[in-house]
């Protein structure tokens, strides 16, 4: 198994930055602000409460789980959840993984919109299934559309996994377009859909759309999301799924296993951000919204850089490919990840090489970062890709 390309580079920009060198990382999916002070509250509060220090129960809390149902029901519209189709897990990703024990034998496909994120491929490997790719271009924006889903499904098709808001690349797909993919799944019983939203309140075109709300698909849809990105709560490690009551069954028994519940205080905290007010979440996409602006004027002034505009998450994906086979000094670049490398190293920009995602033209620039902080990074791009030839 590969280790996560992100978290590689963000162990390579620390050994610079502790040889003293100034590194600007732009390499992790991590929100560059605190987590809101009424959360933070809420979970001393629970300290002080003095009732939240034994195991709590392996699938969450229940006015968690309730709190959570009903902003599905509210939110998403998907009218079906209730506290039974949630288990709250150790983050989205584990989340994900313990689906992707529950549903799959060795053998099995999961179809995978490409480009997608790192530990997909991964976490599909590790019981045995056969990850397969089906990708969108940068022309489209990245999305996979309905007819490719459907040229892709074989006898051995047991789940499709994707994200959207995306990481790595921002698409967001429209309610017409996951409707239009929901007809073809629905053509096929034993599939299911997991649909990873851990970054819908990170949307800059309307509200978010769930394929779980599509008619007759919530118990064909296994909706994945969590807290880090929207709530900036990386380091609290909550996640959940919203899915049938058979295969919550049987992720509760993976997840007792193996971690048993999500830490009790980190629980409270996702309560309280569940249930106050969103302003916070909504001044930081406000924020995002605003660097993305900044990011992809820098960018499209970089000679060579293929960008499109993002529609969500705070990432951009350029194609880089036309810095292959250029060179400076004793450095070649053959591929992304020698670009990075390089980028790393004559820039000191951390980026992550896109082939991590599936898609070895491009590389994957987070703008979760200060303003300031944005514009020395294409500054010293800028700088270190003119001087390839």
């Amino acid at each position: 198994m590969e280790e996560s390309a992100t978290l590689a580079m963000a162990a390579k920009s620390r050994e610079l930055k502790e040889q003293g060198h100034d590194v600007i990382s732009l390499s992790l999916g991590e929100p560059d602000f605190k987590t809101p002070d009424h959360i933070r509250e809420g979970a001393k509060e629970a300290i002080d409460e003095g009732k939240y220090f034994a195991y709590p129960p392996v699938p969450g809390y229940k006015d968690l789980r309730e709190a959570i149902a009903a902003k599905l029901r509210n939110e998403n519209n998907i009218n079906e959840a209730t506290a039974d189709h949630i288990l709250v897990s150790n983050g989205a990703k584990q989340s994900i993984a313990n689906v992707m024990f529950a549903l799959i034998n060795p053998g099995d496909e999961v179809i995978i919109f490409a480009p997608y994120w790192v530990s997909y491929s991964a976490l599909v490997k590790l019981p045995g299934g056969k990850p397969v790719f089906v990708s969108g271009t940068i022309e489209n924006d990245f999305k996979v559309t309905a007819e490719q889903v459907e040229a892709a499904i074989t006898p051995r098709t047991k789940a499709i996994l994707y994200s959207s808001p995306c990481n790595p690349t921002g698409a967001v797909f429209s309610q017409d377009e996951l409707t239009a993919i929901a007809e073809v799944v629905k053509k096929h019983e034993n599939i299911v859909v997991l649909a990873d939203e851990i970054y819908e309140h990170i949307n800059y075109v309307g509200k978010n759309a769930s394929i779980g709300a599509v008619p007759g698909m919530f118990e064909r849809t296994c909706t994945i999301n969590g807290f880090a990105k929207g709530f900036a709560m990386t380091g609290w490690r909550v996640g959940y799924i919203c899915a049938p009551i058979w295969l919550v069954k049987a992720c509760n028994k993976i997840q007792g296993q193996i971690t048993s519940a999500n830490c009790s205080i980190a629980q409270r905290a996702a309560l309280t951000a569940l249930t106050s007010d969103l302003g916070p979440t909504l001044a930081m996409t406000e924020a995002y919204n605003k660097r993305r602006t900044l990011v992809y004027d820098l960018l499209t002034k970089i000679p060579g850089l293929k960008v499109n505009m993002p529609e969500g998450a705070f990432y951009f994906f350029p194609d880089v490919s036309s810095y292959f086979g250029k060179t400076a000094g004793d450095t070649t670049i053959n591929n992304a990840s020698d670009l990075c490398l390089y980028l790393l190293a004559k820039a000191h920009v951390a980026l992550v090489d896109g082939g991590a995602f599936g898609e070895p033209n491009c590389i994957r620039l987070s703008y979760a970062a200060s303003e300031d902080e944005l514009k020395e990074a294409a500054s010293r791009m800028t700088k270190a890709l003119a001087a390839l030839s």
